[in-house]
């Protein structure tokens, strides 16, 4: 079992920044990727971004060269640095750990609780 738990969700203005971090424990969190997705209301939970290690990340096409993902692994923590944020990106983020390299949202096994993110225009 691996369990998630994020943190630093919010309100910000178009144009701002937010940083969620998402911590991992249990046994062999380690050895899982750890991604994000969101959903917005109305809309189905997509792929934001995926840290299958310490130096390879993907990004959805609508987040990249804006969001940044990194991993600490002495942690078991991942971060992801929101930057330019539009009222697009308003959603619940959901942290989850896959142990495949996926976009795919079946493919992730264990999920955060999700934490709100709110970009007012």
């Amino acid at each position: 079992q691996v369990q998630l738990v994020e943190s630093g969700g919010g309100l910000v203005q178009a144009g701002g920044s937010l940083r969620l971090s998402c911590a991992a424990s249990g046994r062999t969190s380690s050895s899982y990727g750890m991604g994000w997705f969101r959903q917005a209301p109305g809309k189905e939970r997509e792929f934001v971004a995926l840290a299958w290690n310490a130096v390879t990340t993907y990004y959805a096409d609508s987040v990249k060269g804006r969001f940044i993902l990194s991993r600490d692994n002495a942690k078991n923590t991942v971060y992801l640095q929101m930057n330019s944020l539009k009222p697009e990106d308003t959603a619940i983020y959901s942290c989850a750990a896959t142990r495949a390299a996926s976009t795919i949202l079946r493919d992730y096994a264990f999920w955060g609780q999700g934490t709100q993110v709110t970009v007012s225009s």
